[in-house]
């Protein structure tokens, strides 16, 4: 699965941010401003965020940990991470931008303070890996955070499915061009785990001490925290 969807995130790399805005009505913002609070971030922190596309939760972090901390953000698709450096430049932050895979991350063990992924877990081909690989990254008492979709109930259910099935992948396939991406970004949410189901994954991990967990939206989009075990 890795090469197809690198393959596909670099086909819609060009027009990724702006699609994102069009089709969350820049919710997403928020909600990434929830991953950093909930992380516990601290000035000072060393900071790691994993699938970090064009840098947008890189750069939340960033704006925590302030110039006496440091955030890296790597990615495995280099054309989506190609377009990080001007967006960090513009905003007048020193982030690190790399080309790496979450699931063998070139880092020694206890290198960083957190480990962040945001929508980026359900692409890889194991999750339990990953998320092993960004707690062995990360120091014994650091965070692993992460943000991604679920599925919401109540009120929410039956619109939210018929927007991700249909309007999403019209807007974002006639955007892009590429409208595969579009039905492919949201069956993966559909089908991927959430809410209980997810912390029952993180348990499965066996990194970590304590977890928590918050929805986000009614259920849209979930952020997930574990605290990383002692070695």
């Amino acid at each position: 699965m890795s090469e197809k969807v690198r393959d596909m995130f670099a086909d819609i790399a060009d027009d990724y941010d702006k699609i994102n805005s069009i089709l969350s009505f820049g919710v997403h913002n928020g909600w990434r401003k929830k991953a950093v609070q909930m992380s516990g971030a601290q000035p000072g922190d060393r900071v790691l965020d994993c699938a970090t596309g064009t840098g947008d939760l890189a750069f939340e972090f960033k704006n925590r940990v302030g110039h006496t901390g440091s955030v890296t953000g790597t990615d495995f698709c280099k054309e989506m991470i190609e377009h990080a450096p001007a967006k960090a430049d513009k905003k007048q932050m020193v982030v690190e931008f790399e080309v790496a895979d979450a699931m063998d991350l070139p880092y020694e063990d206890n290198s960083f303070d957190i480990a962040s992924i945001a929508f980026g877990i359900r692409n890889v081909d194991d999750p339990k890996i990953c998320l092993q690989e960004m707690a062995r990254v990360v120091r014994p008492g650091g965070r692993v955070v992460v943000l991604e979709f679920g599925q919401p109930g109540g009120v929410v259910k039956y619109p939210y499915e018929f927007y991700s099935k249909h309007v999403m992948p019209a807007i974002g396939g006639w955007i892009s061009g590429n409208r595969d991406a579009y039905t492919y970004l949201p069956e993966t949410s559909a089908a991927f785990p959430a809410g209980r189901a997810f912390m029952d994954l993180m348990d499965n991990t066996g990194v970590f001490r304590e977890k928590k967990s918050e929805s986000l939206t009614g259920g849209i989009a979930y952020v997930y925290v574990g605290t990383v075990k002692d070695n």
